[in-house]
């Protein structure tokens, strides 16, 4: 399981995302950004933080420190805004924190080139995962002490919005033409071959352990050990062939 943590102090909410993402203060006095099981995308939007997220950190990417905060909603009574109360009521419970980076920036293609090698290897992790929210429009990248972090995970792994279908998606090819680091991921055969022979079913299980039971049993499967299988038998039949899917 990921850290658990409570929540203290509810501090402000961030408007610039579309699910109202607020920061938290928790027990330990970190401050975290934290997505609401309550928000429009539900508990799917926070497994796909979690395996995504976790699955980048084991591929030596980076990504701020995940961990569940415990929320009980008395901790924003103060807070002003109508929709933000009522979305912090509907999150009573366990929701996703993010490590807060104090005075990141947000990513700009122009002013804050990436190496090669890196932005190669977030390209291939996010084929992999189908983020189709690292855009020019949407970089979902902050620039902190002059290093690259990856944030937001929500939108990534969408083939378990309609599991059905999901056997058919397995090999479906990723639209990488208005990814934000296409211009410098320029070394994608080498970030392919170091990071799919990675890809294998104890790293999954290690990354899948990490969701919280109640998250992945809140949709679509009885129990979530049978979430977990469902999940990690996509995810290895994407790795098996990587023909399909890196770009090209």
């Amino acid at each position: 399981m990921l850290p658990e943590l409570t929540a203290v102090r509810y501090v402000t909410p961030l408007r610039e995302g579309g699910s109202l993402p607020g920061i938290v203060e928790a027990e330990n006095l970190g401050t975290y950004v934290v997505k609401f099981r309550g928000a429009g995308q539900g508990p799917k939007a926070l497994v796909a933080e979690v395996i995504s997220g976790e699955l980048a950190r084991r591929l030596g990417l980076p990504v701020p420190e995940l961990v569940v905060v415990q929320l009980d909603p008395v901790v924003a009574r103060a807070e002003p805004d109508e929709e933000v109360q009522e979305l912090i009521k509907a999150s009573a419970g366990a929701n996703l924190g993010m490590d807060y980076l104090p005075g990141a920036l947000g990513y700009d293609p122009v002013a804050h080139p990436v190496e090669a090698e890196l932005a190669s290897r977030v390209l291939v992790f996010d084929a992999f995962v189908e983020n189709v929210d690292r855009s020019w429009r949407n970089p979902n990248l902050l620039v902190w002490h002059g290093d690259l972090w990856l944030i937001d995970h929500g939108a990534t792994l969408y083939f378990h919005h309609n599991w059905p279908r999901a056997e058919a998606m397995v090999h479906r090819r990723y639209k990488w033409d208005d990814h934000v680091l296409k211009p410098y991921a320029t070394t994608l055969p080498a970030a392919a071959a170091e990071l799919v022979p990675q890809l294998t079913g104890d790293l999954l299980d290690e990354v899948l352990a990490l969701a919280p039971d109640e998250w992945l049993a809140a949709f679509d499967f009885e129990t979530a050990d049978a979430a977990r299988s469902a999940y990690r038998n996509h995810l290895l039949a994407r790795a098996a062939e990587p023909s399909a899917w890196v770009p090209a």
